[in-house]
């Protein structure tokens, strides 16, 4: 089989294209048949090295959909054939393979309404939104909440998620990319490149934080004394938030086979939208990895087509 790999960290040239054998599942995984996988933030740093949690070489990419073509040991809810999505391991490897070994417990049927691709393009993602918003957040409706990146692969999720749980919604985004927030139910957007969000937001309930660094810190400043900033990207000093009153939560992603499972329902209630970016075969990963460092590419996720 062919698999998008590195054998040393570094630049997106160092991904190369191997030949494999085809794995086997071992106890409390299944053998997907890869229809797609997403590519993500989280796999560049991967690449970069920036976290390692597996030894070189290895096989990149950790979202996928595809067909179980083979099921391990102490598995069950799975047959052959199922057409699931999710995410490999806890090391966030394997997916960029015409076959990828995945853990039972990260992967759900696939959405009946999303392809492959689009439905490739949605796991970690949309549980992030979703652990944001519910599970460190705990929100209320009524409350208002400050999504920054609300037009980047978690941020959308986390606009159509606070939206449905009744929140009053007030997102920061790039000038092109306005329209598209408030249609994600977005009360208010601000455009970030030419307005200061602190200077017209103010007693905020939350802040769901995709972008970190002085955008963190100025948002320490627009919550109200009580209020709490979840972030997916660095944790806020103790003493930050003891000097504005407030509460922190920094987390990584937990992808279970519970949590997509509400995503699909909402996904074949049509309570989601996926945005799916560029699209490019396997081939092309480094391509994609250039995309995640800036190369010009479309909005939404970039996704990786795969036929096995």
């Amino acid at each position: 089989m062919k698999a998008a790999r590195v054998r040393r960290f570094g630049p997106p040239n160092v991904i190369i294209t191997d030949d494999l054998p085809r794995p086997d599942p071992g106890s409390g995984q299944l053998l997907v048949r890869v229809k797609a996988a997403g590519v993500g933030n989280w796999d560049a740093l991967i690449r970069e090295g920036k976290v390692q949690l597996q030894p070189l070489p290895l096989t990149l990419g950790s979202e996928l959909s595809g067909i179980i073509e083979s099921i391990g040991a102490d598995v069950s809810g799975f047959k052959l054939g199922d057409e699931v999505y999710g995410a490999t391991n806890e090391q966030f490897s394997g997916a960029d393979a015409e076959y990828a070994v995945a853990s039972a417990r990260m992967i759900a049927r696939k959405p009946k309404t999303l392809s492959f691709i689009e439905a490739a393009s949605a796991p970690i993602v949309t549980v992030t939104a979703w652990q944001m918003v519910f599970e460190y957040a705990h929100v209320a409706a009524g409350q208002t909440v400050l999504i920054h990146g609300a037009a980047g692969n978690v941020g959308a999720y986390a606009v159509q998620l606070a939206t449905q749980a009744g929140l009053h919604v007030v997102a920061t985004a790039g000038s092109a990319d306005l329209d598209y927030v408030r249609g994600l139910g977005a009360e208010t957007v601000v455009d970030y490149r030419r307005q200061r969000f602190e200077e017209s937001v103010t007693g905020v309930d939350v802040v769901l934080d995709t972008i970190g660094g002085d955008t963190q810190q100025r948002s320490l400043r627009v919550l109200k004394p009580g209020g709490i900033l979840v972030s997916v990207v660095s944790p806020v000093p103790e003493g930050a938030q003891t000097r504005y009153s407030v509460r922190a939560a920094y987390f990584y992603v937990d992808v279970t086979t519970a949590r997509l499972s509400k995503i699909t329902e909402l996904f074949d209630s049509a309570k989601l939208v996926t945005d799916v970016g560029t699209v490019l075969p396997l081939e092309d990963a480094r391509l994609a990895h250039e995309m995640l460092g800036g190369a010009p590419h479309k909005r939404g996720k970039i996704v990786l087509s795969i036929a096995a």
